[in-house]
């Protein structure tokens, strides 16, 4: 049995309207805290986005 390893990734708004991405690859669990610390942090339009190795998205503009 084969295990596939999925990765993700974020982008949002900042508080200050700058969009961002992450810059490092996160597991689903770890994509859904860092989610929900960006929003406590007053980020908009968090996004968890699914991505491949050695990819990483740019910040929507």
């Amino acid at each position: 049995m084969t295990i596939t390893m999925q990765s993700f990734a974020l982008t949002w708004t900042d508080a200050d309207g700058v969009p961002r991405a992450s810059a490092v690859s996160y597991d689903q669990g770890s994509a859904e805290h860092r989610k929900s610390e960006l929003e406590d942090a007053h980020a908009t339009d968090v996004v968890i986005l699914p991505i491949k190795p050695g990819e990483l998205p740019e910040p929507r503009a």
